[in-house]
């Protein structure tokens, strides 16, 4: 069943990526966020390479590894990859869907197209991207 709208910006508003953004912001997002069904064992993210999306766990559960080593189990409502949004940056986990899963793509070039049209939306997103990286321990 696919999302409506209202339901996308709903997954949206609890990134803290995007906890700035108002309603009209998020629509703007949300609109550029397809929704895809993946089977069991599909790797979404690949560690070490060049990141272009973002994901939106919509339903389904993923597991998050580092070098081989399991470090995380995420289930629906979980996010990864924003980092591909705003940098060039390669992955740092490979992420494997362990369940079919249901998630909402964001690709880097639609995301900076909604940038450059929608101005408001970039210091936002930047002063959050901040504010996550000074409360992560160095």
């Amino acid at each position: 069943m696919k999302l409506r709208r209202d339901s996308k910006v709903d997954l949206l508003r609890r990134v803290p990526l995007f906890c700035g953004c108002s309603q009209k912001e998020l629509g703007r997002i949300a609109a550029i966020a397809d929704e895809l069904a993946l089977p069991a064992g599909t790797v979404l993210i690949e560690e070490g390479k060049k990141g272009r999306e973002f994901f939106v766990l919509v339903d389904g559960a993923v597991d998050v590894r580092r070098g081989g080593r399991k470090v995380a189990e995420l289930p629906g409502g979980s996010f990864f990859g924003e980092i591909a949004l705003l940098t060039d940056a390669p992955r740092t986990a490979t992420v494997t869907a362990t369940t079919p899963t249901r998630v909402l793509v964001i690709t880097g070039q639609a995301f900076q197209r909604v940038l450059s049209e929608t101005t408001t939306i970039q210091p936002k997103v930047l002063a959050a991207l901040a504010e996550r990286a000074a409360a992560t321990p160095q």
